[in-house]
């Protein structure tokens, strides 16, 4: 087969877009469309559970509504991610916003009150309000004294969220398990600690394998999506190491693999770990997801896309 010029026409579709990176079928564009084509078999796969890892700043980058979208379609069945990804829904739910345009100069961000995440942009303001109401909910839930594991916490926390686009809440009346291995290194896991100074509040992080462990042993398959690298994308694989692996997975990330980090290592070293099964369907898309993600989500959910 040979490699085929992409054409660009007018009022063409993401869809028709994805296929023709597919007629190319090399470089990011080739692999843009095979991770499209695996998200579209994965969605489609009734046996199949969908593992979805996020790590990076992808809710204050923009990324929230589609998580919640995917949540409420049924496309995420275990929802694995970064204290900070939490943090970010959980100030927009208590009225918070993420900025832009506010300029490079770090010295005057701090002085006016502001943080910066890459080009975007927080106020301290928000998150006094966020600290303020995250205090509430977990006096509230440390009376129950029943809470001891991270995503036990976290779903008790989706459960007092009126916010209607927050991940949490959605996650929480879809069923859809979170977990936050690394919650403690974020603004919510500061609190956290804050919080025990004065109140009686133990989490069990061991707890979490329990759980996570036996959806593993009771999906027929797992296909996992995974946006960026860190802790979430490895407790992602190696969650299901002990079953042999995952079946399907669509990594995208901006890490290199030379340090020999796992951020950047490509998906087909996990086999060597048994992280992911002898003869899986595994595509690594190089670039950042908040780019590549929307086109390869749009591409998949258009059911005119063919081989």
């Amino acid at each position: 087969m040979r490699v085929n010029p992409i054409k660009i026409t007018e009022d063409m579709k993401v869809s028709d877009l994805i296929k023709e990176m597919g007629n190319s079928g090399v470089l990011g564009a080739g692999r843009t469309y095979r991770a499209t084509e695996l998200l579209s078999k994965m969605f489609k796969d009734p046996d199949m559970k969908i593992f979805f890892s996020i790590a990076g700043p992808l809710v204050p980058g923009g990324m929230r509504d589609i998580v919640v979208d995917l949540i409420k379609k049924g496309h995420i069945d275990v929802l694995i991610t970064s204290g900070a990804n939490l943090t970010h829904d959980l100030l927009e739910s208590f009225g918070g916003n993420h900025y832009r345009d506010y300029g490079f100069d770090d010295e005057k961000l701090h002085e006016s009150g502001m943080g910066r995440i890459g080009d975007i942009y927080t106020r301290s303001e928000d998150f006094e309000i966020f600290e303020k109401e995250i205090t509430l909910i977990l006096d509230e839930i440390a009376h129950k004294k029943n809470v001891s594991s991270i995503q036990g916490l976290i779903y008790e926390i989706g459960a007092r969220i009126q916010d209607e686009d927050s991940i949490i809440r959605n996650a929480h009346l879809k069923g859809v398990p979170i977990y936050a291995p690394g919650i403690v290194d974020s603004m919510l896991g500061l609190q956290l600690w804050m919080f025990t100074q004065n109140s009686e509040f133990i989490l069990d992080a061991v707890a979490d394998m329990s759980h996570l462990s036996n959806i593993v042993f009771q999906s027929e398959k797992v296909g996992a999506v995974i946006l960026g690298g860190g802790l979430p994308k490895h407790y992602t694989l190696a969650s299901n190491l002990l079953k042999g692996g995952v079946d399907a997975a669509i990594q995208i990330t901006m890490d290199r693999s030379e340090g020999g980090s796992l951020s950047g290592a490509p998906l087909e070293e996990a086999k060597s770990w048994a992280k992911a099964r002898a003869g899986s369907n595994l595509v690594s898309v190089i670039g950042d997801a908040t780019i590549i993600f929307p086109l390869i989500l749009a591409g998949a959910l258009d059911l005119s896309i063919e081989k």
